[in-house]
C-alpha cells in the first residue's frame, strides 16, 4: 500500500546566491509552524538538483543567480512548469522589472508569485504567498502591476485611458490575484460595487470570461506587457 504522507506542512526549498537573504529567508520561515525548509541553494544548478532530491511543494528563488546571472529564477521556474508543473514557485527580485513577472506568468499564472525582496520582510506577507502558490494560486507585488498599468497607460491607443482612477485601481488588485471580496474589503465598497467595476473593466479592455482569479490576472499581465522579453526562453 501507498504510505501517506502524515506531516501537513508546505515543504520549501530556498535558492539565493545572497547569504543574507537565504538565511533571513531560513531564519523567517522556521519560526513558522506551517512550513518546513527542505533545502537551500546558492545558484540555479543546485537548485534544481536539490528539488529532485527532496520534492519541495513551493521554492523561492531570487531572479538573479548563477549560473546565467540573469534571470536564472524564470528559467528555473519555466523548467518546473515541465517537469514539476505542482511546484509552486516565489520569484524574489531587488528591484521592479515588471518584464520578468510577465515571463514568469507567460506558461500560466497557477501556482506563481512575483515579489520585491523589501516585501519578504513582513513574514505574514511572505507566508500569504507561499499559501497561494501551494494551492495553485497566483501573487504579484502591487509596486509591479503599477509599473505595468502606467507604461500600458502611456501608449498610444491604449484601452487603460478609458478606465476610470477606481477600475485602474481595481485592476491593479486583480492582476495582485485578489478576489472580489477581498478588493471589497480593501476598498470599503460592497461586493456588488466591485463586482460592477469588474464588469466594466474586462469591457474596456475587451477581456470578458472567466470570474477565475487565476485567469483574470493572466489576462491582465499579459495586456499590460510589453512585447519585449528581458528572458530568453529556457533551452
Amino acid at each position: 500500500m501507498p504510505t501517506v504522507r502524515q506531516d501537513t506542512r508546505v515543504r520549501v526549498v530556498i535558492a539565493d546566491d545572497a547569504y543574507v537573504i537565504r538565511e533571513g529567508l531560513v531564519a523567517t520561515l522556521s519560526r513558522a509552524p506551517e512550513i518546513e525548509v527542505v533545502g537551500v541553494c546558492s545558484d540555479g544548478k543546485e537548485l534544481i538538483e536539490t528539488i529532485a532530491a527532496v520534492h519541495p511543494e513551493v521554492v523561492i528563488t531570487d531572479v538573479r543567480m548563477p549560473p546565467s546571472g540573469d534571470g536564472e529564477g524564470i528559467r528555473v521556474a519555466a523548467q518546473l512548469r515541465q517537469s514539476n508543473p505542482q511546484v509552486g514557485v516565489i520569484v524574489l527580485t531587488q528591484y521592479i522589472e515588471a518584464a520578468y513577472a510577465v515571463s514568469l506568468m507567460d506558461g500560466g499564472t497557477e501556482g506563481r508569485a512575483y515579489l520585491l525582496k523589501d516585501r519578504i520582510r513582513d513574514r505574514t506577507e511572505l507566508l500569504r504567498a507561499i499559501s497561494a502558490v501551494a494551492s495553485g494560486g497566483s501573487v504579484v507585488d502591487p509596486s509591479v502591476v503599477e509599473v505595468l498599468i502606467e507604461g500600458r497607460a502611456r501608449a498610444a491607443g491604449s484601452p487603460l485611458t478609458a478606465l476610470t482612477p477606481r477600475e485602474r485601481e481595481i485592476l491593479a488588485e486583480i492582476a495582485e490575484g485578489k478576489s472580489n471580496a477581498a478588493i471589497a474589503e480593501s476598498f470599503v465598497l460592497t461586493k456588488r460595487a466591485v463586482e460592477k467595476h469588474v464588469n466594466s473593466i474586462f469591457a474596456k479592455l475587451d477581456l470578458r470570461g472567466s470570474e477565475n482569479v487565476s485567469r483574470r490576472v493572466k489576462a491582465a499581465l499579459m495586456f499590460l506587457a510589453s512585447q519585449d522579453r528581458l528572458v530568453p526562453p529556457a533551452a
